[in-house]
């Protein structure tokens, strides 16, 4: 049987949860309501589309009897267009607002892996893994907490709220 060296002292190992960092973090919390304002209009915009498409929907169904043949296709048509109209604006909008979150949350990861590391050199972690989920971990190792402190710390510094 070959020999079993031991270390010559522990190896201290951390976990952070990211999720949980984007989620609760004064920078992440900052960088929502501030994507949350720059599309508000955009989302005001399809809100209204929307209450349009309802409208003539109900006018449709309330005069469909009524309505000349000519006329309802006319309704029926005005519908389609504002209904691919609000698909194409909501798609788009999607599309943008995904962007938007990826270039801010990069940011603030790239901040996170910035105070992760300090905490590592300052508190001599051999090793600090990001987690999302996991069955179990122990609270003992669980220094999430502490990188949300350490970024909202940094945050205070550098004169942001």
């Amino acid at each position: 049987m070959a020999p079993v060296h031991s270390f010559a002292g522990e190896i201290k190992i951390g976990v952070v949860n990211t999720e949980k960092v984007l989620r609760e973090s004064r920078p992440a919390i900052a960088a929502q309501k501030k994507i949350e304002k720059e599309f508000q209009a955009r989302d005001a915009r399809i809100g209204e589309l929307s209450a349009q498409i309802k409208a003539l929907q109900q006018e449709l169904e309330k005069n469909m009897s009524a309505a000349h043949e000519e006329e309802r296709r006319l309704k029926e048509r005005e519908l389609a267009s504002l209904s691919r109209r609000y698909q194409r604006t909501q798609q788009q909008m999607r599309e943008d607002l995904s962007l938007r979150q990826n270039e801010e949350y990069g940011l603030i990861l790239e901040r996170i892996n910035q105070v992760i590391k300090e905490l590592a050199e300052k508190q001599s972690y051999d090793l600090i893994l990001q987690l999302q989920d996991s069955v179990y971990r122990s609270a003992r190792i669980d220094i999430t907490d502490q990188v949300i402190k350490a970024l909202n710390a940094m945050e205070s510094a550098a004169g942001k709220p």
